[in-house]
């Protein structure tokens, strides 16, 4: 579908609200598929459309497209053992117009937009008066500006269509970004006045939601990316990221999650970690496979490493389908602290167990251990796969070294070799990585199946807390920041008593998947390699508070471990701006934030000429995503087509 034929699209295909309890999702209703745009001028057929809207929620954990848009070519991440989606991390030449996904997102963005501005435009004529009056407009209002963010963020100053589409529609123009960003505005605050700030169903959008996205709307206006034009509202724009900020900490409700852990211990749909006080917006996801849509989340399969190929390793259901589409980067380990900072080793899996013992390696005989030439490494739910995740330095590893361990050992460091952020060392391979666990999903209905079930996570509190905080560090005051930055660091902390050994992802929702809990042996391990990659350091239950708590901004300015060096800041601002951004990156992991986090803020080829040797943007070209040549080639201008001048002159720059 493209901008120039809008009609009602598939995600606003209507389903039937009933009222129930919020264990179970309101999404998860029969879907009514014979809606017409009658429809769309009754209560009934507008409260329909307005479900459906959310199902465009979902497409932001589709399918390749949503890490290709936004966890490609950054520094978090590069391309694994399958290049499939390789031109968004390289921007090489097959990234361009007709790239088949920059024209996915904009279509979807659009259509979704479509849906919203049916409910603006027909809620005030058609819906009987009542609280949910409001809501339906409030949702509209939401959505509209969801979308436009979206794609304001890839795109720049887009075509704005704000009234629905009747018929096919040919002639459009851009708008500048500032136009954009004034109409995204403009529609959150609708929402944010109209929309509940309790709800009965889970997963519908609250008044809080409207204030999370007006704080990080605020914020992206107020970034290096809109430096030619922004001078007049900047100031303004930041002390609305700390007032709607402050507001969703404050007033909402919403809690950050005891531990970290707790927002990837998925145990099954609708499970706890589901309704944690954490989340403010998820896309919802369900076992009901009659609504699971054409992909059901597919999240859990892209950033696992490959682990199947191995000698006593077969593919299951606990240990993910791995894709291996985004391998880590050294960026993704140095980043964090790993000794005292637990949110590394709740994110990213390092261990897993012998599933078929059949298949075990046999010892070499120049390396086995006294009586065991001949002999298996390792039997069924032994530790078959490590690991180590050291620095340069340790000295305790080389090739033979590993071949005489009984797992198979995967290295970040070998003897002499040094520090480099570019992966030249080591033997992790292009297909074998630290690979990030956040998304696993063990509640699949069968080994091979794609369609994953848990919900995806939108915007939750950690984030809110960190815009805040950049807001006050952007206005000079780091002092005030700290409070909002120490919310997410001591709560990264290990607490006293806590075993950090110990190992969660949801990969152990298999243990309430009858399709799964009856297999002899498992990969999932419920342990990591901490002690080991750190050296084997004794073991210890003390807390790390200490540690992970910045006690003034001199902690910020003074930082060892921000790669102010290697990043060549060295203004107090510069220094500041590239902390929060790697504190972004220690909580915020993966999330799908990283691309338009470095393009708003302009650090995007400075950070991949230094963290991924693939990526290779360009500063004139790629800090935006072409427009689809589909469009420019069917729009029109004074009812003809447009020449090629003309289209080159509506694309965006260097396209």
């Amino acid at each position: 579908m493209n901008l120039s034929k809008i009609l009602i699209p598939a995600s606003a295909i209507a389903l039937l609200l009933t009222a129930g309890a919020c264990k179970r999702s309101f999404l998860d209703e029969e879907l009514i598929t014979s809606r017409s745009t009658q429809d769309y001028e009754t209560q009934v057929g507008l409260d329909g459309l307005a479900t459906g809207m959310y199902q465009s929620l979902r497409f932001h954990f589709n399918y390749e497209w949503a890490y290709a848009s936004t966890n490609y070519g950054v520094d978090e991440f590069t391309v694994g053992g399958d290049p499939v989606m390789e031109m968004w991390n390289s921007y090489g030449q097959n990234l361009n117009s007709t790239t088949t996904d920059v024209r996915t997102v904009w279509d979807n963005m659009y259509g979704a937009i479509n849906s919203a501005n049916i409910l603006i435009e027909n809620v005030p004529k058609f819906y009987a008066e009542g609280p949910n009056k409001n809501v339906r407009l409030g949702e509209g209002y939401f959505m509209r500006a969801f979308n436009y963010f979206k794609l304001v963020n890839q795109y720049g100053g887009v075509p704005l269509k704000l009234k629905q589409s009747e018929s096919v529609e040919f002639e459009y123009t851009r708008a500048s970004v500032q136009e954009v960003y004034d109409q995204i505005i403009s529609d959150m605050k609708q929402a944010y006045d109209l929309l509940p700030t309790t709800v009965a169903q889970r997963g519908r959008i609250t008044k809080w939601a409207a204030a999370h996205y007006l704080a990080k709307i605020y914020l992206f206006r107020a970034s290096e990316v809109n430096s030619s034009w922004n001078s007049a509202t900047k100031a303004a724009d930041l002390d609305n990221v700390i007032k709607y900020g402050n507001e969703v900490i404050t007033s909402s409700g919403h809690k950050l999650a005891t531990n970290f852990k707790d927002l990837w211990e998925y145990t099954g749909p609708d499970g706890a970690n589901e309704t944690n006080a954490e989340i403010i917006l998820s896309a919802q996801f369900s076992n009901n496979t009659t609504t699971q849509g054409r992909y059901g989340n597919q999240m859990h399969l892209y950033y696992l490493s490959i682990y199947q190929t191995l000698p006593g390793m077969v593919r299951d259901i606990p240990g993910g389908r791995e894709f291996q589409r985004l391998r880590s980067t050294d960026y993704a380990m140095d980043v964090y602290d790993r000794v005292n900072d637990s949110r590394f080793w709740k994110s990213f899996k390092t261990r897993y167990l012998c599933n078929n013992p059949k298949g075990a390696p046999i010892w070499d005989t120049a390396f086995a251990p006294p009586g065991e030439i001949g002999k298996q490494k390792f039997a069924g739910g032994d530790t078959s796969i490590l690991y180590i995740v050291n620095d340069a330095g340790d000295n305790r590893y080389t090739v033979d070294t590993l071949k005489r361990r009984r797992p198979h050992m995967f290295v970040r460091y070998f003897v002499g070799q040094t520090q480099d952020y570019l992966s030249n060392h080591g033997n992790y391979t292009g297909s074998r990585f630290v690979g990030l666990s956040k998304f696993a999903d063990g509640s699949r209905a069968d080994v091979a199946n794609q369609f994953g079930r848990r919900d995806g996570i939108l915007a939750r509190l950690a984030d809110t807390y960190l815009m805040v905080a950049e807001a006050y560090g952007r206005k000079g005051q780091y002092t005030d920041a700290l409070p909002f930055i120490n919310a997410v660091r001591d709560r990264a902390a290990y607490k006293a008593g806590e075993d950090r050994s110990a190992y969660v992802d949801g990969g152990v929702s298999y243990k309430n998947n009858t399709a799964a809990n009856t297999a002899a042996f498992v990969s999932y391990s419920d342990k990591n390699t901490y002690y080991e990659s750190n050296n084997n350091m004794a073991v210890t239950t003390a807390s790390t508070l200490a540690s992970m708590h910045l006690n003034s901004a001199a902690d910020i300015l003074n930082s060892t471990r921000d790669f102010y060096n290697v990043l060549e800041v060295g203004s107090d601002a510069d220094k500041f701006l590239n902390f929060i951004l790697n504190e972004r990156s220690r909580e915020l992991m993966g999330e799908m934030f990283r691309w338009e986090d470095l393009t708003r803020t302009r650090t995007l080829v400075k950070r991949c000429n230094v963290f991924n040797a693939a990526a290779k943007p360009q500063a004139n070209k790629d800090y935006l995503r072409p427009l689809p040549q589909t469009f420019l080639e069917t729009i029109k201008t004074a009812g003809r087509p447009l020449t090629a001048e003309e289209r080159t002159a509506m694309q965006n720059a260097g396209w």
